[in-house]
């Protein structure tokens, strides 16, 4: 397995774009050759910050460009999603397994996130946000 690895790139706004994050992933977890369980969580949560970045970071605006970088550390995968949105307050956000939040259509993917990933930290910035996603190996 490759020691220290990185690819970086930068997608329109547009949820049309998230096949091309998709795709990257792939290639990048193929040159790894991670294990299936790692490959699909890092998959599901990419996707899922990579669309938050879009719709809520970018307020879906195709001028906006969503910047993606994965990174191979020495025991880790970490995957990088920044956008030009103002953020939000991770600990504002409710729990959808509140009897109240259960059936609403939205609000999970964070916490889906969280569940799949060994660390999630967001850092909100005066230009805009960042969600860096950790998976340990």
């Amino acid at each position: 397995m490759l020691s220290d690895y990185s690819d970086e790139f930068e997608i329109k706004s547009d949820p049309s774009q998230i096949h091309t994050v998709e795709k990257k992933l792939e290639r990048f977890c193929a040159k790894l050759r991670l294990v299936k369980d790692d490959i699909e969580n890092l998959g599901i949560a990419t996707t899922e910050i990579v669309n938050n970045a879009i719709r809520h970071g970018n307020q879906s605006d195709p001028e906006k460009t969503v910047h993606i970088k994965f990174e191979k550390k020495a025991k880790s995968v970490r995957v990088t999603v920044s956008d030009s949105g103002k953020g939000f307050e991770p600990d504002s956000l409710a729990n959808p397994l509140e009897p109240e939040n259960i059936y609403k259509e939205s609000g999970r993917g964070i916490f889906i996130v969280k569940m799949l990933m060994d660390d999630v930290k967001f850092k909100f910035t005066d230009t805009g946000s960042q969600v860096i996603l950790i998976k340990k190996l």
